[in-house]
């Protein structure tokens, strides 16, 4: 298992895991995740299964945006997911230590929204330094779930939040 960047080939994929991991709501299609690689100030990076030689299946997948002045940016986590079938694997675990380090690298804040009740997300986030801030009503459509808001606090590279809990 291994993290590397996304290329528009991983589009699909990452549109049929949206399916997968969010229904009941509208999930990214495969037009609008190559609209957002194309985007500057973005980075998109997946876990893979196997070895960086070979083939695989994409395990998991994240969008991360740099939004703000670029002396003093912050970032916001835009979409996270990984396959059912490999959830508890440590995919969610990987991606979130590089988002960490890339917003560390800027020493920048990261904000997210994430579902309320999905519980196994919040205790992660919250185990890389994540703090509830507040509460969207209505955020998911069309289903009207709500969603809160999290914050992590700039951390200059180098200095470490606790992230050594099991996702």
């Amino acid at each position: 298992m291994f993290l590397r960047e996304l290329t528009d080939a991983d589009a699909p994929r990452c549109a049929e895991l949206e399916v997968q991991l969010f229904p009941g709501e509208t999930p990214w299609s495969t037009e609008v995740f190559l609209a957002d690689f194309a985007q500057p100030h973005t980075f998109y990076f997946g876990v893979q299964d196997g070895e960086p030689d070979g083939d695989g299946v994409l395990l998991g997948y994240a969008g991360l945006a740099m939004m703000g002045p670029v002396a003093t940016p912050e970032f916001e986590i835009l979409t996270i997911g990984t396959a059912p079938e490999a959830q508890r694997r440590g995919v969610g675990r990987l991606m979130m230590e590089n988002i960490c380090h890339i917003a560390d690298l800027k020493d920048a804040p990261v904000f997210l929204e994430v579902r309320v009740g999905n519980d196994p997300a919040i205790r992660m986030y919250e185990a890389f330094g994540f703090e509830l801030m507040g509460l969207r009503r209505n955020y998911y459509q069309p289903s009207g779930a709500d969603a809160h808001t999290m914050k992590r606090a700039a951390c200059a590279a180098g200095a470490s939040h606790d992230n050594t809990e099991k996702e």
